[in-house]
C-alpha cells in the first residue's frame, strides 16, 4: 500500500538539493553558501583551524577539540616525513611532552636502543639490569609497550613510556631473533649504567687498549680522555674504541670526544634552511698518536657517527665493524601553545671533509659483525686483529 504524499516530499527534497545541495551515493548532502555561515566574522582564519572548529561544532558525534587538534598536528608530520624521507620529526601530545620533560627522573630497565621502522630496536643490554635479567637481548626489536603499538612513534616519547617510578611494571612486546613475538613484564628499578669502560687485551704479545663509550652525556669527553690515559699508562700501544649501540647525545661532546685524538680543523659543520651555519673545529690539546680503530654497527648514530667520521677523515682510525645507522640531521623540540611540542628536523650534519651521512651510514674499511648467539665477541675480536697486525 502506498503512503499517501511520498511522492511530493520526494520531489521537494530533490528541489532542494538542486538549490542548495547536492546528491550523493543516495544521500543529500547540504552546502554552506556563505563563508560566514560556517566561521563567523574570521575568514582570514586557515583552513586547518576552520575544519577542527566545524567538525568540533556540527559534526553528528560530539568531538574532543585537543583531539583534533593532535591527530591535525600528527598528520602534518606524517606528511613532511614522508614527503622528504625524514625519519626523526615527531609531534609530542602534551601528555607525551610532560611524560619527555620527565624523563630524567624516571627509572628504566637497563637498554640502549636505536629507532626503527617497526619500533625500537634493541642496541645493547647492560649487565645487572632487569633488561639483562628478562632475558632481552642485543638486536631484538621492542614493537609495543603496554600492549600498544610503537611503530612510527617518537624514540624519546617510546623511551619514556618504557621508563617510570621505580617498583612498577612495564610490559615489552619483543620481536626476537628467532622472529617470534613474545610478551616480557620487566619492573623499573635505578639502573646504574657504566657510560665508558675499558680495559687492556693482550693479543700475540701486544697490549691493545679496550675502550667502550655508551653515550655522549655530559661530561662524556673527560671520562673517556681519563681512562684513555690510563690504558697508555698501563703500556698500551693501540686503542680501539668502541661505539657499537651508541646512539649519540649532546653534538658538544661529540666535537671534544673527537678532540682527544684530533689535533685540529673541523670535526663537523651543521647548516638548515633557517640555521646558521656553523663550523666546529677540534678544541686542541690531543693525546699523543696511537695507531687506532673505531668500531662500530647499525645502532652507531648521531653523534657517534660524527665521531667515527672525524677520526677516519683525518687519518687517525680504521673503521672496523658494520655500517653505521646513517642519522645526518639535527632536531630541535620547540613547545606549543597546546601543551605539546614539536621535535622537529631543522639542519644536517656534515662530517669533517663536507660528507653528508643521512640514510647512507659510515662503511667500515674492514668488515666485522659479533653474533649474538654466540659467547665471543667476534667484533671487538677482529678489531683486536687488525691492530695486532698493524703493530
Amino acid at each position: 500500500m502506498k503512503r499517501a504524499g511520498t511522492p511530493f516530499i520526494i520531489a521537494a527534497l530533490a528541489a532542494v538539493a538542486l538549490l542548495v545541495g547536492i546528491v550523493v551515493g543516495g544521500q543529500i548532502g547540504f552546502v554552506r553558501d556563505a563563508v560566514d555561515d560556517v566561521f563567523g566574522n574570521d575568514p582570514g582564519q586557515n583552513a586547518t583551524g576552520q575544519a577542527i572548529d566545524v567538525i568540533h561544532d556540527d559534526y553528528f558525534h560530539t568531538v574532543d577539540e585537543a583531539d583534533l587538534e593532535n591527530a591535525s598536528i600528527g598528520s602534518i608530520i606524517d606528511h613532511i616525513k614522508k614527503r622528504y624521507g625524514d625519519r626523526f620529526s615527531h609531534y609530542f601530545t602534551p601528555s607525551e611532552y610532560d611524560r619527555f620533560k620527565q624523563g630524567a627522573s624516571l627509572s628504566g630497565v637497563g637498554i640502549a636502543v636505536t629507532q626503527v621502522k617497526e619500533g625500537l630496536r634493541v642496541a645493547t643490554v647492560y649487565k645487572n639490569t632487569p633488561a639483562r635479567e628478562a632475558g632481552i637481548q642485543a638486536g631484538e626489536v621492542i614493537t609495543g609497550v603496554n600492549g600498544q603499538s610503537i611503530a612510527g612513534k617518537d624514540a624519546d616519547a617510546v623511551t619514556n613510556q618504557i621508563r617510570g617510578p621505580a617498583g612498577t611494571d612495564v610490559t615489552l612486546t619483543i620481536a626476537g631473533l628467532n622472529g617470534k613475538s613474545r610478551e616480557v613484564t620487566v619492573t623499573r628499578r635505578e639502573v646504574a649504567v657504566p657510560q665508558v669502560a675499558g680495559r687492556i687485551e693482550d693479543v700475540g704479545g701486544k697490549k691493545i687498549g679496550y675502550v667502550r663509550l655508551a653515550g655522549f652525556f655530559p661530561g662524556a669527553h673527560g671520562e673517556l680522555r681519563k681512562k684513555v690515559e690510563q690504558l697508555y699508562s698501563q703500556g698500551a700501544q693501540a686503542i680501539v674504541l668502541d661505539l657499537r649501540g651508541n646512539g649519540g647525545g649532546l653534538l658538544t661532546e661529540a666535537v671534544l670526544v673527537s678532540s682527544i685524538f684530533v689535533d685540529d680543523g673541523p670535526v663537523v659543520s651543521t647548516h638548515g634552511r633557517t640555521q646558521q651555519e656553523r663550523t666546529f673545529d677540534a678544541t686542541g690539546d690531543a693525546l699523543p698518536r696511537h695507531p687506532m680503530v673505531v668500531l662500530i654497527n647499525g645502532d652507531t648514530a648521531s653523534a657517534s657517527e660524527i665521531v667515527t667520521a672525524a677520526l677516519e677523515q683525518s687519518g687517525i682510525a680504521k673503521v672496523v665493524g658494520t655500517t653505521s645507522f646513517g642519522k645526518g640531521t639535527f632536531q630541535e623540540v620547540i613547545p606549543l601553545n597546546n601543551g605539546g611540542a614539536l621535535d622537529l628536523t631543522v639542519g644536517e650534519y656534515l662530517t669533517r671533509n663536507g660528507t653528508s651521512i643521512n640514510g647512507t651510514g659510515i662503511a667500515p674499511q674492514v668488515k666485522a659483525k659479533d653474533n649474538p648467539k654466540t659467547k665471543p665477541d667476534e667484533g671487538r675480536a677482529r678489531a683486536l686483529q687488525v691492530l695486532a697486525q698493524e703493530l
